[in-house]
């Protein structure tokens, strides 16, 4: 008795930065694509199964473990390349976020272009499958999510575009990465866009996480994520209730504090308060 196909399921979720950044995970099964363009890119990674799709006047196959795109303009269909189907993530991009990371690798900041519609690069599809699953998570703040996610446009630009450009030189900016220190510590609590914080310290986003990292030795969330953990601290030596003071100092809710206070301090923030009040 040949095995009944999996359920066809289609989630989407959008991020509200670079002209609006659209993220699909699906499975499919019987769905056939008719023949369409996008405004803009679209890149993903196949998570089960197969695709088949025309491309630039080919029939050509993205399987398991690789990456699947197309470029804006570009006409082409899709449907599953064996009975079983396909599952996938996949990145909808405005232009202008390409042109983000674009304007920092390239002598001539020309939107990038990519010839192949499929890519065989597991390094690749496996960042593009991490960077899907976290900027999924509600609880991951804007700046985590921007800053990922141009990590992982300058991945593929440099790996794969016709004209990759190089890796920019990092300077100290010392006022520029002392200004956003100064901003994540005021603003703490807020899911702060790393697009806003960059425009305040007077660099783009892209130069602003290089500098940061390379003077402080991490990135302007994981800085941020530092602070708010901090101001935890202080709060739980008073009486308030663990999951006020999560809300209080940015996170998502007590379990994502209690998570990323494990993370960084050893102990969970109802033991270290217990550890306060014994000593």
């Amino acid at each position: 008795m040949a095995r009944s196909p999996s359920k066809e399921t289609a989630y989407v979720s959008t991020l509200p930065f670079w002209g609006g950044v659209e993220l699909l995970r699906a499975r499919f099964v019987t769905q056939r694509f008719s023949r369409h363009f996008h405004e803009g890119f679209a890149v993903g990674c196949i998570e089960d199964g197969a695709m088949r799709f025309s491309y630039r006047g080919e029939s050509v196959v993205a399987a398991r473990g690789q990456v699947n795109l197309v470029v804006p303009g570009e006409p082409h269909d899709g449907h599953g390349a064996e009975e079983s189907g396909w599952a996938y993530r996949m990145f909808y991009l405005a232009p202008e976020a390409l042109m983000t990371a674009a304007r920092e690798l390239m002598p001539r900041p020309n939107l990038p272009h990519f010839h192949a519609g499929v890519l065989d690069d597991p390094a690749l599809a496996a960042m593009i499958d991490r960077t899907h699953r976290r900027l999924e998570r509600p609880e991951t703040s804007l700046m985590e999510k921007e800053t990922r996610l141009l990590r992982l446009l300058e991945a593929w630009i440099r790996r794969h575009a016709d004209e990759p450009g190089s890796e920019p030189r990092t300077g100290s900016e010392h006022r520029a990465v002392h200004r956003a220190r100064e901003i994540i510590e005021d603003r703490f609590a807020e899911d702060l866009p790393l697009s806003e914080l960059a425009r305040e310290a007077g660099l783009s986003p892209f130069h602003l996480v290089r500098v940061f990292e390379s003077r402080l030795g991490i990135t302007p969330h994981a800085y941020q994520t530092q602070t708010r953990i901090a101001r935890a601290r202080h709060k739980l030596a008073g009486d308030g209730r663990v999951a006020d003071i999560a809300m209080d100092c940015g996170f998502a809710d007590q379990a994502h504090l209690t998570r990323l206070f494990k993370r960084q301090i050893g102990v969970t923030p109802a033991k270290y308060r217990k550890m306060l009040q014994n000593s």
